[in-house]
């Protein structure tokens, strides 16, 4: 497991915490986030409300590796950006989180992680970037049928998020 990967779990972990079902959370039943739809997906098979309480760290890590970090192409993106596009992805969706990063970086949306996305990113300046990515997010979260219930707590992990993902020289 990359450094940078951890770190970036260890975030996501902070927020997504045990097991939770809330009524008006569409996602319903989840467990370090995974919600029972994923973790469905991700073993092939039914799975219940116990199935879910009973996730393990181990196996939420490894969906969370396997389906938003790879999948988001995180290990080729700068690590800032990484951090905040797991966290979106997490969020919102892989797919969402790239067509995030694409419109922060001015190239086209069409949410799959190529050569002109990972060049872009890579030439981009940190700090607008995550600006970038960021105020996006915030601009969805705001649209969001649930953001009366939970926008609160989803600005304050956006924030949070921000600062965490600003590289070292400048969170200090």
């Amino acid at each position: 497991m990359s450094d940078a990967f951890a770190n970036a779990l260890a975030h996501v972990l902070l927020h997504e915490g045990g097991y939770v079902d809330h009524p008006d959370d569409p996602g319903g039943a989840t467990k370090f986030g995974i919600t029972l739809g994923t973790l469905q997906g991700w073993r092939g098979r039914a799975v219940t409300t116990a199935d879910v309480k009973a996730l393990k760290q181990a196996e939420a890590g490894a969906i969370y590796k396997a389906r938003y970090w790879d999948q988001c192409r995180c290990d080729e993106l700068p690590e800032p950006v990484a951090f905040i596009v797991f966290d979106a992805a997490v969020n919102h969706g892989p797919g969402r989180a790239v067509r995030l990063l694409q419109e922060a970086l001015g190239v086209a949306a069409d949410g799959r992680i190529g050569p002109v996305t990972l060049a872009a990113a890579s030439s981009a300046e940190p700090v607008a970037l995550l600006t970038g990515i960021a105020a996006r997010r915030m601009v969805l979260y705001a649209s969001l049928a649930h953001f009366r219930t939970f926008g609160l707590g989803w600005s304050r992990r956006l924030m949070e998020t921000f600062v965490a993902a600003l590289p070292t020289s400048l969170a200090a």
